[in-house]
């Protein structure tokens, strides 16, 4: 089973190395953006096609995990 952590992913070379979302150029700190504003996750899919539900709930454990600090204990994956 795929862990929600794994589809979060840094590359030096992409958003000069913030956490991203499968690689893309999409940052979690955007789409948190979003659902701080109030979007929903189906607007956020509808602007972000590429995204699925798991990028979205991927995002909101990353700041959930940071914000405990135990995302060092997970490390972040190269994409």
């Amino acid at each position: 089973m795929e862990s929600l952590m794994e589809r979060i992913t840094t590359d030096p070379e992409i958003c000069n190395g913030k956490p991203i979302i499968r690689g893309m150029r999409i940052t979690v700190s955007t789409i948190l953006d979003f659902l701080a504003s109030g979007e929903s996750f189906e607007n956020i899919l509808d602007a972000y096609p590429v995204l699925e539900n798991k990028d979205i709930l991927a995002c909101l454990e990353f700041a959930s995990k940071i914000t405990d600090k135990s995302i060092f204990t997970y490390g972040l994956k190269a994409s």
